[in-house]
């Protein structure tokens, strides 16, 4: 069983990268599906506002991620030793 699982772990990982960044796409296409019909039906702005909210969940999931990484690196350079031997 533990080993079905795994496989299913990887299987997912190799569509799915960052969870929170396909679940925020995911809620950003449903809200845009309720909204944008009722906002703008047959309106030449739909598809460029869409795309636009895809463009500010990535950016906003790039900026999470630089700012994950920031932290990691700088604890783990608190936690080195020191190699100068000072």
């Amino acid at each position: 069983m533990k080993g079905l699982v795994q496989f299913l772990r990887k299987l997912g990982r190799l569509f799915v990268d960052d969870g929170h960044l396909a679940l925020a796409l995911i809620l950003w296409c449903v809200a845009a599906g309720v909204v944008l019909p009722q906002w703008a039906a047959h309106n030449a702005w739909s598809a460029p506002v869409f795309a636009l909210g895809c463009v500010v969940v990535f950016l906003v999931n790039v900026a999470r991620s630089v700012g994950r990484h920031r932290r990691r690196q700088q604890a783990l350079l608190i936690k080195a030793p020191n190699r100068l031997g000072r």
